[in-house]
């Protein structure tokens, strides 16, 4: 009888148990090391470290005392302008002036050959001495006739004969001396006067010239005549301008003080008095006509030269004032940038006015106190905190200078 050993089968079976707790230990490892990896991969980003603040430039808004201009464009015209026509026909026998020359009134230009009117006038005058030498007769005869009367030699019908020839006399030394007196003004016509002062065309008629003398413009022009002290300066001002005009006359606010620049000057030198404008706007353009005086003693302005002109309508005010480049645009909406007391940026919106040597002039939504960023604008975002340092406003030009070198189209400028 065969016999088996237990310890055989035992041994027998270890290979198989050890490799299964093999298996297992390999299967837990590689579970820990999915779990490692997904721990890796799905972990969460960590935020990102915080954006430094941006640094800017603040300083609150400048008051200064402002004019406030309104702009027009306009062109030089004679206070006075005459067209020199004779009043009597003749031949052109002097000439007294020279081409260009400033004139005075009254002063002799032309003389218009006068020995035709001189000798009509001393016929005039023989005329005269005629019919008052018939009119004396007349009244030494009535005189004579009125003594006899009270002795019937001379009947009524006789007197009243003799005393109407005494007023036929008078009327006929009246009628005399009236001729005298016309041939005395043709006598005076035909020379030539200056009715006005001022500046002398060139002559239209030589000496030897016949001309036609006459009323109105049937005469021949012999030359023309430009006041030019004072000149006018004038202008057509837009609808709007006008009513700006009137709104500010309406507030005590309005003026009469009025500067204009040349083509080639660089400041508005010439200094005048707005003493017209028109009766009413002309409905196909819009516009109405204005005028100005000013003083040209030395004669340099003359009709005709382009000019800027500039009417303080609005006055000289308070206003506040920050650099133009400061001023942010959203289409139709103008704000500026201020930075609060905690460091938060703040946009408020503003109301402009025009720009003064580099400042602009905020009409309103601006307080004097305001801390308005400067420079540095690229980093300030609204709603957020900045880093702000103090600066100045300082305008681009000094101001007394200003006036003299104010652009074209300014509309403001200090107040002196």
């Amino acid at each position: 009888m065969t016999m088996h050993t237990p310890i055989a089968r035992d041994e027998a079976m270890v290979p198989v148990r050890s490799s299964r707790w093999q298996h297992g230990v390999v299967a837990i490892l590689l579970l820990v090391l999915l779990v490692l990896l997904g721990a890796h991969f799905f972990r969460a980003t960590p935020p990102p470290p915080p954006m430094p603040r941006a640094t800017v430039t603040i300083a609150t808004p400048i008051a200064r005392d402002v004019t406030q201009w309104d702009d027009y464009v306009g062109r030089f015209v004679a206070s006075q302008a005459v067209e020199v026509r004779p009043r009597v026909s003749g031949q052109i026998a002097t000439l007294n002036f020279r081409d260009g020359d400033i004139v005075r009134r009254g002063q002799l230009l032309f003389t218009i050959d006068q020995r035709p009117f001189l000798a009509a006038q001393a016929e005039a005058k023989a005329d005269v001495a005629s019919a008052q030498s018939t009119r004396d007769l007349a009244r030494s005869d009535l005189a004579r006739a009125t003594r006899l009367t009270g002795d019937d030699a001379v009947s009524a019908g006789e007197i009243d004969q003799l005393r109407s020839r005494v007023h036929a006399g008078e009327a006929a030394v009246a009628a005399a001396q009236a001729r005298l007196r016309e041939r005395a003004l043709d006598v005076e016509w035909s020379e030539v006067r200056a009715p006005i002062t001022g500046r002398v065309s060139d002559r239209r008629a030589d000496i030897g010239n016949l001309v036609a003398g006459g009323q109105g413009t049937s005469g021949t022009l012999l030359t023309t005549i430009n006041a030019v002290d004072p000149i006018y300066f004038a202008f057509d001002a837009s609808e709007a301008l006008f009513l700006k005009a009137q709104r500010d006359r309406q507030q005590g606010r309005g003026a009469t003080a009025v500067q204009v620049r040349l083509q080639d000057e660089t400041g508005y030198k010439w200094a005048g008095t707005l003493d017209f404008t028109d009766n009413g706007v002309d409905p196909h353009s819009g516009t109405i006509r204005g005028r100005a005086t000013i003083a040209n003693p030395q004669g340099f302005l003359t009709p005709g030269l382009f000019g800027n002109m500039r009417l303080a309508s609005g006055g000289t005010v308070r206003a506040l004032l920050v650099p133009d480049a400061a001023v942010q645009t959203d289409q139709t909406r103008k704000s500026v940038l201020v930075v609060g007391r905690d460091g938060m940026v703040v946009a408020k919106p503003v109301v402009l006015g025009p720009v003064v040597q580099g400042l602009r002039i905020v009409r309103s939504g601006l307080l004097p106190s305001d801390r308005v960023v400067i420079e540095g604008m690229q980093g300030a975002t609204p709603g957020q905190k900045v880093d702000a340092h103090s600066g100045r406003i300082l305008p681009d030009q000094p101001a007394a200078a200003a006036d003299d070198d104010a652009p074209i189209a300014a509309q403001a400028t200090f107040a002196r």
